[in-house]
């Protein structure tokens, strides 16, 4: 084994979803694997945040990493999701134009999803897309129809690939960001948090603090973070009878622009902004900015102008200083890097692994994966197949905005890898996520949790 007389043959450092599926990929392979994470839980920083579409990658940049690793990723995601019990709802995606121009660069889009292997994708006349989406604005000129574009849980996927690599010996140190780091004789020898810990390897999937990373490790950084924020606009449930179809614009050269489409638990969110900060921490919704998104999605759907909003996010994407993936290797230092991974990271995120752990193994390192990897089974958590609360014996419904029964809460709190957070606990399982936005069941949830998190979530919920 290369990591010999080390404590792990890899140190990740972030467990964001591209972390995840990272420790799961060298996990599988048999590398021995730390998971170093700043915060209290996985998925506690850039990825808590985003759309939650699987993309076919109809529209990224032909013949680029980002391109490959999604749709490496998207088909490993169709392999394993059957056995893991990860939910997919299948919408289809429809690029709507509303102007001449916008209907003037369907045809370039479409060359560029045929070009990128997504020969399914065919432009549909106005007509055709108020057949499908009777309750879009009738202005719609044209739309490109991509039917593989579909919908996901954005917190259950990373779970489980954590989860494998938990079971698998992967081991997770939350509460530990890395404040030192020296290479010496080969090994990496690692402050994180109260640890010290030796590697052969060091992969940074540090998302917003990937730059920073880099430098503390290597001394200087190839590309620098450049954080980017995302607004959304959670309508009430009852918003999303009215779209079937993920409606995406046309994009531009610096943005996919707003998406409309429904979510997997049951509502039709509306976002995001691209909004460049320097603040790396603190994603704050903003009010002109949700007011923007809200009458651009009444503009869309016009039923949506007198819905109510259940609820409103915002999250930090790690753009860098150029539209791409910054992923490289240093492999006579023991250093890998997936950096610059945007809103397709979600997507991306297995195909991103299998390249990287590829970096890795062609430097020379080598391990032996396991005959018979044991495979995770998760909750289901999406609104269109069976829940939890339908099944006997659940004890009671906990959050009744989100029938979270009193068993999804202790199930989560008792699993493998149990939430570290108030935050945590909600991705696991939706409670608090509904209307009331956990007014009537904080109490409940405290009594039940409080001496397993880090923080009191009274402590949380008012933060």
């Amino acid at each position: 084994m290369v990591g010999a007389g080390t404590d792990a043959d890899v140190a990740i450092i972030g467990a964001g979803v591209v972390g995840c599926a990272m420790a799961r990929r060298f996990a599988l392979e048999g590398a021995r694997v730390a998971v170093i994470e700043a915060a209290p839980d996985i998925l506690s920083g850039a990825s808590k945040a985003n759309s939650a579409i699987l993309h076919t990658g109809f529209d990224a940049p032909p013949g680029s990493l980002e391109l490959a690793c999604m749709q490496d990723g998207y088909r490993e995601y169709m392999e394993i999701r059957g056995a893991m019990n990860l939910p997919v709802l299948e919408t289809g995606a429809m690029v709507a134009a509303w102007t001449a121009e916008e209907e003037a660069r369907l045809p370039a889009l479409l060359a560029q999803a045929h070009g990128n292997g997504v020969g399914d994708a065919r432009i549909v006349t106005g007509a055709e897309a108020l057949e499908r989406e009777p309750q879009i604005a009738p202005s719609v000129r044209a739309a490109l129809l991509v039917p593989r574009e579909h919908l996901v849980d954005p917190w259950s996927a990373p779970l489980a690939y954590a989860t494998q690599a938990k079971m698998l010996g992967a081991r997770f140190l939350f509460n530990a960001p890395l404040s030192a780091a020296r290479r010496e004789g080969g090994i990496w020898h690692l402050q994180a948090g109260d640890t010290a810990l030796t590697a052969a390897s060091v992969v940074n999937c540090a998302g917003n603090q990937g730059d920073r990373i880099e430098a503390l490790l290597l001394g200087r950084s190839r590309f620098e973070i450049r954080p980017r924020k995302g607004q959304f606009v959670v309508f009430d449930k009852a918003s999303a009878a009215l779209l079937r179809t993920i409606l995406l614009p046309v994009p531009t050269e610096r943005t996919k622009g707003v998406v409309l489409t429904r979510t997997i638990f049951g509502n039709l969110l509306v976002g995001p902004t691209a909004e460049e900060q320097e603040d790396r921490e603190r994603p704050e919704v903003t009010r002109p900015e949700l007011e923007t998104l809200i009458a651009h999605a009444g503009r869309l759907v016009p039923g949506l102008a007198e819905m109510p909003v259940t609820a409103v996010y915002a999250g930090l994407r790690p753009a860098s200083d150029r539209k791409e993936y910054r992923v490289h290797a240093e492999p006579e230092q023991g250093y890998f890097c997936a950096g610059g991974i945007r809103s397709t990271g979600l997507t991306a995120a297995l195909g991103i692994a299998r390249h990287v752990f590829g970096l890795w193994q062609g430097a020379g390192h080598a391990a032996a994966p396991p005959a018979d990897p044991p495979v995770p089974v998760m909750p289901n958590l999406a609104e269109h197949l069976p829940r939890d609360w339908q099944a006997p014996g659940h004890d009671g419904i906990v959050c009744h905005c989100e029938m979270v029964t009193a068993r999804e809460i202790r199930a989560a709190l008792d699993s493998p890898l149990p939430p570290g957070d108030f935050g945590g606990l909600r991705r696991r399982t939706r409670c608090a996520m509904g209307r009331c936005q956990g007014f009537n069941c904080l109490a409940r949830l405290s009594s039940m949790a409080d001496d397993r998190l880090s923080r009191p979530i009274a402590a949380e919920a008012g933060a």
